[in-house]
């Protein structure tokens, strides 16, 4: 329900050994490929909202964290939404997340997203100011948007909020939470020696440019054969609401950080024609 407080989850011992051993194994990995902000944000997580090799964090802990930070919060979902109704949530800074975590008889693979994807990989970004700011442009484009350019915009939250790279001092690192929350897949992306087992070829990278990510297909399977590199999150975020300005929509809409509401201008529409 709208409104209701996030119900707090208890884990099986089987589900915490799951948790602790991907969260052990990423965060060696976090050291070496994940971007500068992921690793802080993270630490502050550590000693505020519950995150602990031992411990499954609380959705409502880590979204009163992210809503002190940037105003994003969580709402538990049961499962997958529509790409319309997952980025219009965006749009209000709000992220569904799922409270489940995968089986134990598989701790390095899901194929649905799950705690260890939503909070180990998504939730700390959204603690950043210009993350949030990107993630929100995507859905606030997303309103009233064709079915054509809900699609355009599922590529490009796909190719920056789920596998975006961002470059840091000449080498390459993760922003987005795809990677993150993938042991085999954020080496083959990040990694400057060697690609991951079983993947000789390296993959291609691109300046990020939502012109060309919209158009760009992806697998959801396997390793991504593309990925966009952008110089900051803050040129990440600037570079897509550039994009978003200029797509075809019957209004404008645009968010207020101080009233935290949504506010629609029909002056500034774009002709769909």
């Amino acid at each position: 329900m709208h409104g209701a407080q996030i119900p707090v989850v208890e884990y099986l011992s089987s589900e915490l050994e799951t948790w602790g051993e991907v969260y052990r194994q990423l965060g060696a990995m976090h050291e070496s490929f994940a971007c500068a902000e992921y690793r802080r944000i993270l630490d502050a997580m550590e000693s505020e909202s519950g995150y602990a090799e031992n411990n499954i964090p609380q959705a409502r802990d880590v979204s009163e964290f992210l809503e002190a930070h940037t105003g994003f919060r969580l709402r538990p979902v049961a499962g997958l939404l529509s790409p319309r109704d997952f980025l219009n949530g965006l749009a209000f800074r709000v992220f569904f997340s799922t409270q489940y975590i995968r089986h134990h008889s598989k701790p390095h693979y899901t194929p649905e997203p799950d705690v260890c994807h939503e909070l180990i990989g998504h939730a700390p970004m959204f603690a950043n100011l210009a993350f949030a700011d990107l993630s929100q442009e995507i859905g606030l484009a997303s309103l009233g948007a064709s079915d054509a350019d809900i699609e355009r915009l599922s590529r490009c939250y796909w190719h920056s909020v789920e596998f975006g790279l961002v470059r840091e001092g000449g080498q390459l690192k993760a922003y987005g939470a795809g990677l993150l929350s993938s042991f085999g897949e954020l080496e083959y992306a990040c990694s400057p020696d060697q690609p991951a087992s079983g993947n000789p070829q390296r993959p291609r990278f691109e300046p990020w440019d939502p012109e060309a990510a919209a158009l760009q297909d992806y697998p959801i399977t396997d390793y991504q054969p593309l990925y966009f590199v952008a110089e900051s999150l803050q040129v990440a975020r600037v570079r897509m609401r550039a994009y978003c300005r200029n797509l075809p929509r019957p209004f404008y809409a645009r968010y207020n950080p101080t009233t935290e509401q949504i506010w629609v201008d029909r002056a500034v529409a774009r002709d769909p024609a």
